[in-house]
């Protein structure tokens, strides 16, 4: 792993186009190297986009191989590039919402789109956060990936053992905006079998259980690249309306809605390779 960091190190020097053309590439034989996320991939489209041809969603499953190595080379800016380049290279619509941080407990609700640590950065440019975090492995990488996410700003990262109190009291106390993502399979604990892209899908509760218990306003954030290597957008959305309300599946639900719209403008950059549907209603064969 070391190893691994010294190349991501050094390729960070790079100019993005060369560097994204290089992960492109990486990404590219790992379409043909990994069978088993290959297969995941294509389950998850089939499943997701059945009114696309198989050609078109092998292409985005190709395209979708090719960002996510992009994503990971192009991580090397995010922990080490200077402020300068990164300002230069994240364009923010419209900002950093600021106002809403600043005004009281905050949700940021950024999906798993590949470059999804570009809206932290984008964030920790302006603003301290705090979030989950879910320690790796290896201790090298762990290390090096908990400095190059908090080198701008203090950040108060969580563990999923420790539960919710802590993240409210940062977020009532510290006045730090929770940067959350909402849209993984993590089993049936906590969750409800909630429809997406017409599937079932065991997502979590917690973001509107959150949001009601502590009175957040939900700022959904996109993270998505810009065309020809000139960088990465973030999005931040005005915060839901009126949300959680009462009905806490329904705005579990509104969340997966907005996801799946945000997904149809850049559908190869979602993070298909993931077991969305590991989970299954009782009786359910796999998927995968």
């Amino acid at each position: 792993m070391r190893a691994v960091l010294a190349l991501m190190w050094l390729l960070h020097w790079l100019p993005l186009p060369l560097l994204g053309r290089f992960g492109a590439l990486v990404g590219s034989l790992l379409y043909r190297l990994i069978p088993k996320r290959r297969h995941i991939t294509l389950t998850n489209l089939r499943l997701c986009l059945p009114h696309l041809s198989e050609a078109e969603r092998e292409r985005i499953a190709k395209q979708h191989f090719q960002m996510y190595a992009r994503s990971v080379f192009e991580r090397g800016i995010l922990w080490w590039g200077s402020e300068k380049r990164l300002k230069r290279l994240i364009q923010v619509e419209p900002r950093v919402p600021l106002d809403v941080i600043q005004s009281g407990p905050t949700i940021l609700m950024c999906p798993h789109f590949v470059c999804l640590d570009v809206a932290g950065v984008a964030v920790m440019l302006e603003s301290s956060l705090c979030s989950i975090y879910t320690e790796q492995r290896n201790k090298v990488f762990d290390r090096a990936l908990r400095r190059g996410r908090s080198r701008f700003r203090p950040v108060r990262l969580f563990s999923r053992a420790e539960g919710v109190k802590p993240i409210i009291r940062a977020m009532q106390k510290e006045h730090l905006p929770y940067f959350m993502l909402p849209d993984m399979d993590f089993g049936i604990k906590n969750a409800e079998f909630i429809p997406f892209f017409g599937i079932p899908a065991a997502t979590l509760t917690a973001m509107p259980r959150l949001a009601a218990s502590t009175g957040a306003q939900v700022v959904p954030v996109i993270a998505t690249m810009l065309p020809d290597y000139r960088g990465w957008k973030v999005c931040f959305h005005p915060p839901f309306a009126n949300y959680p309300g009462e009905d806490l599946t329904a705005a579990t639900l509104q969340m997966n809605a907005f996801i799946e719209q945000e997904v149809l403008k850049a559908p190869s950059e979602y993070f298909w390779a993931h077991k969305r549907f590991k989970t299954r209603p009782e009786g359910e064969a796999s998927l995968y």
